[in-house]
């Protein structure tokens, strides 16, 4: 089994893509727009993409922009988490993926033996970042 991820994007999924890539590396696949495609979805948002995943060394995220009328919000039960190779790379990560967001919880030594913080994004997407001491 394998479980991952699948974010939605109120038009800008392209764009979050590219800034994870930048930040976690790997490579855009399987990108499918809204042409072509037999719906009620109105002729400027046809370029935005019905389905894309980014995917790499341990990371695979699924992710789109919901059609125009889907009601979205962003909440707070969702985080994705990121356990990283080493200190130096989680701390990178998450000054990359907070540097357009909001800090909740600052990269900082942690209680359960770890280094660990928690932001959101610019696009509202909510990350915790951890390196386990050894």
């Amino acid at each position: 089994m394998n479980v991952q991820p699948y974010l939605a994007f109120k038009g800008d999924c392209k764009q979050a893509l590219e800034f994870y890539k930048s930040v976690l590396g790997g490579k855009i696949v399987n990108e499918q727009t809204y042409n072509n495609v037999e719906s009620d979805i109105p002729e400027h948002y046809r370029n935005k993409l019905q389905h894309a995943e980014l995917k790499g060394s341990g990371v695979h995220i699924m992710a789109y922009d919901a059609a125009p009328d889907t009601p979205l919000s962003n909440g707070t039960n969702l985080n994705l988490s990121i356990d990283a190779d080493s200190k130096e790379d989680a701390k990178a990560i998450f000054d990359k993926l907070s540097a357009q967001g909001t800090v909740h919880t600052p990269f900082q030594e942690m209680s359960w033996d770890a280094h660990y913080g928690r932001c959101s994004d610019q696009f509202n997407v909510s990350w915790m970042v951890n390196y386990k001491h050894n």
